[in-house]
């Protein structure tokens, strides 16, 4: 697992909390750009702990066998 896959996960975890922390500040009553301050806040802190812990795992040598969501993974089955 190279830096480009790292870098996708990252850009994917992100992206995904920006929407839904985004939508939540909307959906109680906050403006735009608060929502979309703290959206990009809290997306960035939590994609960088899950990408983080992920990676610490992957070097360890323990995979998630649900997620299946390494190279490693998929190539098993």
């Amino acid at each position: 697992m190279g830096t480009a896959f790292w870098i996708k996960r990252f850009l994917v975890v992100l992206a995904g909390a920006f929407i839904v922390i985004g939508v939540a500040q909307l959906l109680k009553g906050h403006d735009l750009a608060h929502a979309a301050t703290q959206a990009a806040i809290w997306a960035a802190i939590g994609a960088s702990i899950f990408t983080g812990a992920r990676y610490w795992q992957a070097r360890k040598g323990r995979h998630c066998a649900l997620c299946r969501d390494t190279p490693e993974m998929r190539e098993e089955s």
